[in-house]
């Protein structure tokens, strides 16, 4: 149990700094392309904490829905739909962050959910796609990791662990 939670939140910690990476490198780019002047750091506190969300998010999804590879069709053809079904937990998952964050703020519920994406289908295809070119290399990692192991995973991507004197 223990264990469990140990790596759950190890887990969790893993994919805020990875989705906060590219969410902050986001965040800066528009900044920078508004010629922002001098660029808040709150964007960045935003970006981190969008980065928790939707890692757990993820981390939902693939508690609803595992990562399931199959020898016969490869870990990319094994892992397409998967990542389609996880952009999808994820954006009904926002959709409904926006409604509950409207509730919050004294607004109606479904009013709020339609606010998501400022109601712009456009921006909200955009996102997706900006989503899914995220989280495909973390699937395709996790891929390895299912059909390799860990340990092998980490040696492949990283050279084999230096043996400590003793």
């Amino acid at each position: 149990m223990l264990s469990k939670l140990k790596e759950e939140v190890q887990t969790a910690f893993t994919l805020t700094l990875y989705f906060g990476s590219w969410f902050c490198a986001l965040a800066f780019l528009a900044a920078t392309s508004l010629d922002e002047r001098p660029i808040p750091l709150s964007i960045f506190g935003f970006a981190i904490i969008k980065a928790a969300v939707c890692a757990k998010f993820l981390m939902v999804g693939q508690m609803v829905f595992p990562i399931k590879v199959s020898k016969n069709h490869g870990i990319v053809s094994s892992l397409i739909l998967e990542s389609v079904v996880y952009l999808l937990i994820v954006l009904s998952l926002n959709y409904i962050e926006a409604g509950v964050h409207g509730l919050i703020h004294g607004k109606e519920f479904i009013p709020s959910m339609a606010e998501f994406g400022k109601s712009n289908p456009l921006r909200v295809v955009a996102m997706c796609i900006v989503y899914w070119l995220i989280v495909w290399p973390y699937l395709l990692y996790c891929g390895l990791k299912l059909s390799l192991g860990n340990v092998a995973t980490i040696e492949l991507l990283f050279g084999p662990r230096k043996k400590t004197q003793s």
